[in-house]
């Protein structure tokens, strides 16, 4: 439910968004997605969050940076942190939800609806608070993979949960061989 005249703001979590397109065999097109918001509502701002490995000679998600940054996109970027978990195992942790919640809550005097691409829980308490400002929060995540990506508290908590899977024929294209986000494990405990 999109008014026309309501200002708009896309917050989009880029390696749970690529997680759950994946998980339903598509790519994200992002210039179709933004032309699908702009043409819902007034958008002032769509904000894309990653964590980028930088010590890789050749990152497969830096074309897609620099194109979303390039085409209307505010890029929020920050260094992703390697390490060996206890089995030996190479993990990655890159996980952007500070700088999600900050910038919603900066923005959300100043919009009138707010488009979460994620289906993290740990999204519902910024959900209750911008609701609690009179921002009504959407949020676009998929049940229909195995397991679903989005949480069942996000889900309840939203004003509106729309269904990726539905955007498909809209924002979706065929998927590429090669990534375009890595899906960063976020490891538990302070960095």
């Amino acid at each position: 439910m999109f008014y026309k005249d309501e200002r708009l703001a896309l917050f989009i979590d880029g390696s749970n968004l690529y997680a759950a397109a994946k998980a339903l065999g598509f790519d994200i097109d992002y210039k179709l997605l933004r032309q699908e918001f702009v043409r819902r509502g007034k958008m002032l701002r769509a904000f894309y969050y990653t964590a980028l490995l930088e010590n890789d000679e050749y990152s497969p998600i830096r074309p897609l940076v620099d194109w979303l940054h390039y085409n209307g996109f505010t890029m929020v970027t920050k260094p992703a942190k390697e390490y060996t978990d206890s089995q030996g195992r190479r993990k990655v942790k890159g996980n952007m939800d500070i700088e999600l919640t900050v910038d919603a809550m900066e923005l959300a005097p100043r919009v009138d609806h707010i488009v979460l691409f994620s289906g993290d829980g740990d999204f519902r308490p910024l959900v209750e608070s911008l609701q609690r400002q009179g921002v009504r929060v959407s949020v676009v995540s998929t049940i229909r993979s195995q397991p679903p990506m989005i949480a069942d508290e996000l889900r309840r908590q939203a004003d509106n949960f729309i269904e990726l899977d539905e955007l498909k024929d809209v924002i979706g294209r065929p998927p590429r061989d090669v990534p375009q986000e890595r899906n960063f494990e976020v490891a538990s405990g302070g960095n």
